[in-house]
């Protein structure tokens, strides 16, 4: 059916997107500015793996996907549907923590959306995650309102990272050419509702730390449809070594 198909990709975008950045996002393990933030973005980044497994079944068990080993570490680059702001290496801790508090708000945006969906695993899902991205989205909002509270230098660094971030945060909404069918069919309302929501979202944490919103000018697409910046092909190495050296183990 095509809105079976519809479904694997919209369960592929959002699973994809989780364990790229969750991926991402472990690799501040060992080296926060702070030992608090260390443990909190392992510990956001192991949550984003999890969300990632959870998706992978969904596909797996409803609608006839791969095991979600294999479907998270043998596809090859080209077959992942990530945005290109959960490919980007860490960096600065700025950078990081601007496209934590960006995507963790899309996401709870997102979720939200799916405690209506028709469709029921997405709903039961939406219902289970809720209360992890309450906590970190509140964490990222305190983080950037304090920083940008913190001096001149601090918050220009924010500013900055927003401006840096906020075109690779748009293409996390990038539409899909058959949005308007699954939105009839009440399983989400589309990538382009989800975008004013979630400047709804951010725009009073912005206002508090007196940051200014850049114009969505040029939204950076692509990742949906397969095209992926240079830094994806590594990371996808590195997080698939281990699993095929022998994809056939019991662990």
């Amino acid at each position: 059916m095509l809105v079976d198909q519809l479904l694997k990709e919209l369960i592929t975008k959002m699973g994809d997107d989780e364990l790229i950045i969750g991926h991402r996002n472990s690799e501040w393990t060992g080296l926060g500015p702070v030992m608090e933030e260390d443990i909190a973005f392992s510990s956001m980044a192991q949550d984003k793996i999890g969300h990632a497994w959870a998706l992978y079944r969904i596909l797996h068990e409803e609608l006839g996907g791969e095991n979600p080993d294999q479907f998270a570490f043998m596809r090859s680059e080209k077959d992942f549907k990530c945005c290109h702001l959960t490919e980007m290496p860490i960096g600065s801790y700025d950078f990081s923590l601007m496209r934590h508090f960006l995507f963790d708000h899309a996401e709870a945006v997102r979720y939200n959306s799916l405690l209506q969906s028709s469709f029921t695993p997405l709903q039961l899902l939406a219902r289970k995650v809720r209360g992890e991205l309450k906590y970190h989205t509140l964490h990222a909002d305190a983080w950037i309102i304090q920083l940008c509270k913190a001096g001149e230098e601090s918050y220009l660094k924010m500013q900055e990272a927003l401006n840096n971030c906020f075109q690779l945060a748009c293409g996390i909404f990038e539409p899909g050419p058959n949005d308007a069918m699954l939105a009839a069919e009440n399983i989400y309302p589309g990538e382009e509702v989800l975008y004013e929501q979630w400047i709804e979202h951010i725009s009073p944490v912005l206002t508090k730390a007196a940051l200014d919103l850049p114009e969505r000018k040029q939204p950076v697409f692509g990742g949906r449809s397969g095209k992926h910046t240079k830094h994806l092909q590594p990371l996808l190495n590195e997080m698939g070594e281990v699993f095929r050296l022998n994809p056939e183990a019991i662990w």
